[in-house]
């Protein structure tokens, strides 16, 4: 009599995502939800490698298809073609975190340098991830990667915290800025524009650290209303403490604080550039101009918003990213697929 086995469970594919940076920003938690997310297990197990910006050589690894998350630099070039070379028959791709046309214009020098730099990298990937449609069209405008081996991936460290939090009810008076104390976040130019507002109850709240944490506090000096406050190993609850979030970038590839306070309800005001063009389209508010005086009559026009617009509008930027997690899973679910399927179509050039 024959017996009939069930059939074995495939085995589920085996990804490696490479960090240098072990901080608590977008990727970090970005790397947190794909390592707890039930539905992506399900399909391929996802572990992370720290290495070190100095390495010169590849590591050992277990892997099916391999994610890079690395800064990418001249320094770095050695290790990428030890990683390519080590592993030349299993399916690479890299996410860029950093590199937007804001941070281009605001600091490179020598951009045709730059521009050799990250096709010389990208060229040892079969894909590249951006993680913003506007990010994505910037790459492909400058010819740093063709558009057939681009995707998009935006960044997502999971919202369902943030949908769990009541609305902000009234026009907004508990402003916030949250990320690293840097140039790149423009915290001097809010404050300096806050500085200008003039409605009653209005307060600003900094939250985050960073290189710039003396620079502020002396901008802030002597404005009660403004505040400063270290990061929260629970975002949502300080979340909770804001009307509206504000996030005057110089540069910003996606931003992910964004995506969280329309998902938690909140009014956002974004400066535009690079991936906040991605939350604009999403229903942000939009600064029109650079300076403080553009800031600050922005932030006294979102005060003076009507209540019932302004719940209005919450309601329809928490609707606009209520299927976050879900876009994040079928990025990566997309990603692995094509890789793993067909790494010599992908790897064309």
């Amino acid at each position: 009599m024959t017996q009939i086995l069930p059939a074995a469970a495939p085995a589920r594919l085996r990804v490696v995502h490479l960090v240098d940076d072990g901080n608590w920003g977008g990727v970090t938690r970005g790397m947190k939800f794909l390592g707890r997310d039930a539905d992506l297990a399900a399909s391929a197990q996802h572990s992370v490698v720290t290495v070190s910006r100095s390495a010169l050589s590849a590591p050992a690894l277990e892997a099916d298809v391999i994610v890079s998350h690395l800064a990418i630099s001249w320094r770095a070039l050695p290790f990428l073609t030890a990683l390519r070379a080590r592993y030349a028959h299993l399916p690479m791709a890299h996410v860029e975190h950093s590199y937007c046309e804001g941070f281009v214009a605001g600091n490179v020098l020598h951009r045709l340098r730059f521009q050799t730099l990250l096709r010389s990298a990208f060229a040892m990937f079969d894909r590249i991830c951006s993680v913003s449609a506007a990010q994505g069209e910037w790459l492909v405008a400058r010819g740093l990667v063709g558009r057939e081996r681009l995707q998009v991936l935006r960044s997502c460290g999971g919202v369902a915290d943030f949908l769990d939090l009541p609305l902000a009810e009234g026009a907004p008076r508990a402003f916030g800025a949250i990320g690293r104390f840097d140039r790149q976040k423009g915290f001097d130019l809010l404050i300096e524009a806050f500085r200008r507002v003039a409605v009653p109850g209005a307060t600003l709240t900094l939250v985050g650290d960073g290189p710039e944490r003396g620079r502020l506090e002396a901008l802030a000096a002597g404005d009660p209303r403004i505040g400063f406050a270290g990061y929260s190993a629970s975002p949502a609850t300080m979340m909770r403490r804001f009307d509206a979030v504000v996030m005057p970038s110089r540069w910003e590839a996606y931003g992910l604080v964004a995506l969280e306070a329309m998902a938690a309800g909140r009014d956002l005001l974004v400066s535009g550039v690079d991936g906040l063009a991605d939350h604009v389209g999403r229903g942000a508010r939009l600064c029109r101009g650079r300076e403080a005086e553009d800031w600050a009559a922005a932030l006294t026009d979102l005060a003076a918003q009507d209540p019932a617009q302004a719940c209005a509008r919450r309601l329809a930027g928490r609707a606009a990213v209520v299927g976050a997690e879900a876009e994040f899973r079928a990025g990566y679910d997309r990603l692995v697929r094509d890789l793993s399927a067909a790494p010599e179509l992908a790897r064309a050039v």
